[in-house]
């Protein structure tokens, strides 16, 4: 999984970089499926800072979030927990579709006889 990281109108730190990239280590372990993340921090307005993080999965998943705040840790935090949200609803989303039963089981017709060997 590669993670890039990017700032707009100023520079960030290395230390504030290596957070970000421990706390989007962390999105696989909800999603295994995941092939990139660009994160992009906004210094424009003084005083409030923008993040977003773009995180792509396979079969062209995209999932966005981003937030405003004065501190970039706090903001980091705040949009990873959206992408956490974003993340176990389509986990969830993608299990249950394959768990669901099918239209047969539904109406009530019995099920199949197995083939036994004898």
């Amino acid at each position: 999984m590669e993670i890039k990281i990017s700032a707009r109108h100023g520079q960030i730190s290395e230390a504030t970089r290596e957070f970000i990239r421990e706390k989007a280590q962390k999105l696989p372990r909800l999603f295994e499926r995941l092939t990139m993340i660009e994160v992009t921090v906004d210094l424009k307005n003084e005083g409030q800072t923008w993040v977003e993080f773009l995180v792509r999965a396979e079969h062209k998943h995209e999932f966005v979030a981003h937030e405003s705040n004065v501190d970039v840790m706090t903001a980091v935090d705040l949009v990873l927990h959206k992408l956490e949200m974003q993340l176990r609803r389509h986990k969830e989303k993608i299990q249950d579709h394959r768990r669901t039963p099918s239209a047969g089981e539904v109406a009530g017709a019995p099920p199949a006889p197995e083939a036994t060997e004898e």
